[in-house]
């Protein structure tokens, strides 16, 4: 699975998901709620690139 990169320089890696905010691990990008937001900043999730 694609990692996606946000612009502090966050890294969602599928494999790891974001416990803390409810994704579990193995959770695909696609799968994330379009309301996520960065855990470290709190961009949303429109402004991650592809790794």
């Amino acid at each position: 699975m694609k990692k996606y990169v946000c612009p502090c320089g966050y890294v969602y890696d599928p494999e790891i998901g974001d416990p803390d905010s409810g994704i579990a691990p193995g959770t695909a990008w696609e799968d994330v709620p379009e309301d996520w937001v960065c855990p470290t900043c709190g961009l949303g999730k429109d402004m991650f690139e592809e790794e």
